[in-house]
């Protein structure tokens, strides 16, 4: 008598050495088509789906059981969509279950790393990593790290948890914390680290041979970047080409290393047929690739960048600007900005240099809210070495954004990028105190918001200000530190800042901040203050101003006779002998040529040994006498002419 397919099942999921999804599913389906309402069997089958990656058929499955399967199988829905990249779905599903289980948890976690919420995703993570179980405590440091590092490269400053002080127990944890150092531009740790994660995996006993291969393949493309950031572009490409790309089953990984390869190549010889190339290559990896936002935006400007190279500039222009108008304008978005300074590369390709910036000038006029096309202007006017046209086109862009009622004008206006280069700009100028009070109106905008966003601007105008002997900049310098430090934003220049700022004011307050800076001893630590102070002061004599000699009371002190300097012509060679009439007036030495008829018959007249003029008096009645000239007789008056017979 054949078994029951339900009892199969069932004695089937009691053998823990089954591990082969497919066998599991057919007695799934076998007892399904028996009892369509069998619970087990559904969830089992649903399971079963799941782990052969046939997140499609899962879902659908979960949808068909109905209501009470949908309930029951939460988790696996929420997997399935997170899996097919249906974020909105699946936080949707999470919501109105709730978080009440791990596993939830965890899926909700990784649902938000996906969307980019990396905050919520490390929030939950904690939550975990600080429950009473230590099973997942490993795995949960290799995420948090993993969430901390794309918030390093979204700009999001985080605290370094758990994971950085054991970044070398394991190389993921080795990677993620490289990745992190690369965001932040810290590219010769980043090195190390890769370098260490590299020889984690190879020792690892965890990991099979193609195991190893396929963990190693995201550290050497990492390891490629850093080197091509670092200027060693033959050392990069080694590593490329030893990456097998073409066997990775990871298409992130395939699109994302191919288009660095293309970053490091010159100006290509034929840019149609690298066109072609990268429309193949995007085209076949963007329908499976994952990518981050600030990815696909990289990829999306450098594609660009090639269709300008191919003279494709209509489409060019026409998707950049497409992208920034749709987007809420003004923007302080890089990527938003990217893509409007490739749109005016494309509305100027072709022009002259010198008519470029005539042109962009115009372009502005239509597009007064650009923030990229403003920039480039800027750039411009600094490359041709006029600071004060790049800081007069700055000051009307924000005259502009401050006559505007929207809120996002303002923002724009006050961002950290176009503060800072406001204060640059007025500072090459000399114009200390302009570029004093635009960090002050900085300041006092950024104040009553939220200071993430602008943590460093706020760092650096504080700092400017508690240096100001006003007691309004102080006390705005005071209230400055004092948010960053409520809005746990606080560093050690943070908190001497406040104490700096409310030593005068209130010494009760400023205890409290006393203890977060470090003592005097470990500042002084290894100076010898005695001997410093024997020593006296040396003041170097570049610094010295004063061109007396030096005072001394030693009269036996013989001074050096002071040598007279004697200057010496242009063309003079030392060891030739110097031109005799060097010390004669030009019109004296024998050199000497006029120009123009008046000039030589000047000179003949005056010049030594010219024809003597012979002169006569003639007698006035009344006494006296007048000098004239007398002509002198030619020979040819003399003879006589011969008449004609």
């Amino acid at each position: 008598m054949p078994q029951d397919p339900t009892t199969a099942l069932a004695a089937l999921l009691r053998e823990t050495s089954i591990e082969d999804p497919e066998e599991i599913l057919k007695a799934a389906n076998a007892a399904l088509k028996n009892d369509k309402n069998d619970e087990l069997a559904q969830h089992t089958r649903i399971v079963a789906l799941l782990k052969l990656d046939r997140f499609d058929d899962a879902s659908r499955a979960i949808s068909e059981g109905g209501v009470k399967l949908e309930n029951t199988c939460a988790l696996e829905k929420a997997y399935a969509l997170y899996k097919l990249g249906k974020l909105d779905e699946a936080l949707t599903i999470l919501a109105s279950t709730g978080l009440h289980k791990r596993g939830l948890s965890h899926i909700a976690a990784q649902v938000a790393y996906r969307a980019e919420k990396f905050d919520e995703s490390q929030s939950i993570y904690n939550r975990l990593l600080g429950a009473e179980t230590n099973e997942e405590d490993h795995d949960l440091e290799i995420n948090i790290q993993a969430a901390q590092a794309q918030a390093e490269w979204n700009g999001i400053a985080t605290s370094h948890g758990v994971a950085c002080q054991k970044a070398s127990e394991s190389f993921e944890l080795c990677y993620n914390s490289a990745c992190a150092n690369i965001a932040r531009g810290s590219l010769n740790i980043a090195s190390k680290l890769l370098q260490r994660a590299l020889t984690l995996c190879d020792a690892s006993d965890e990991l099979s041979q193609e195991e190893k291969e396929e963990e190693r393949k995201p550290i050497l493309a990492q390891q490629a970047f850093v080197f091509a950031k670092l200027g060693d572009i033959d050392r990069a490409r080694e590593i490329h080409d030893s990456l097998r790309l073409e066997t990775s089953s990871d298409p992130d990984l395939s699109i994302i290393s191919q288009n660095n390869f293309l970053a490091m190549e010159k100006m290509p010889q034929n840019p149609f047929l690298l066109e072609r190339q990268v429309a193949a290559w995007r085209s076949s990896s963007t329908t499976e690739a994952k990518l981050f936002k600030f990815q696909s935006d990289v990829l999306a400007q450098n594609s660009s960048i090639v269709s300008l190279w191919a003279h494709k500039t209509s489409g060019v222009k026409t998707r950049a600007y497409r992208t920034v108008d749709q987007a809420e304008s003004p923007t302080s978005s890089p990527e938003l900005n990217n893509m409007s300074v490739i749109g005016a590369a494309a509305e100027t390709q072709g022009l002259p240099e010198k008519d470029v910036l005539k042109s962009l000038i115009s372009l502005s006029k239509r597009r007064p809210y650009d923030t990229g096309l403003t920039l480039v202007i800027i750039q411009l006017h600094l490359q041709r070495r006029k600071p004060g046209a790049a800081l007069y086109t700055l000051e009307l862009f924000f005259s502009r954004l401050e006559s505007s009622d929207n809120e996002q004008c303002h923002r724009v206006r006050f961002s950290p990028g176009l503060v800072a280069l406001a204060v640059v700009l007025k500072k090459t100028q000399k114009r200390h105190n302009s570029a004093k009070a635009e960090l002050i109106k900085a300041a006092e905008y950024w104040h009553h918001r939220p200071a993430s966003s602008a943590f460093s601007l706020l760092k650096e105008a504080g700092v400017e200000l508690v240096l100001s002997s006003s007691k309004d900049d102080i006390r705005l310098a005071g209230a400055i530190f004092k948010k960053l430090n409520e809005e746990k934003l606080a560093s050690p220049v943070t908190s001497a800042g406040l104490v700096a700022a409310l030593a005068a004011a209130n010494a009760f307050e400023v205890e409290q901040h006393t203890t977060l800076l470090p003592p005097v001893e470990s500042l002084v630590r290894g100076i010898k203050v005695d001997e410093l102070i024997n020593s006296g002061i040396l003041v170097s004599p570049k610094f010295s101003t004063s061109k007396k000699r030096p005072f001394t009371n030693d009269t036996n002190v013989e001074r050096a006779p002071k040598k007279r300097r004697r200057r010496m012509p242009k063309n003079f060679v030392d060891g030739q002998a110097p031109d005799p009439e060097r010390w004669l007036p030009l019109r004296d030495r024998s050199s000497y040529r006029p120009k123009g008829k008046k000039g030589r018959k000047k000179a003949a007249d005056s010049t030594q040994g010219g024809v003597v003029k012979e002169e006569e008096t003639i007698g006035l009645v009344g006494g006296g006498g007048v000098k004239i000239e007398k002509a002198a007789a030619s020979n040819a008056a003399k003879k006589k002419k011969k008449a004609k017979k």
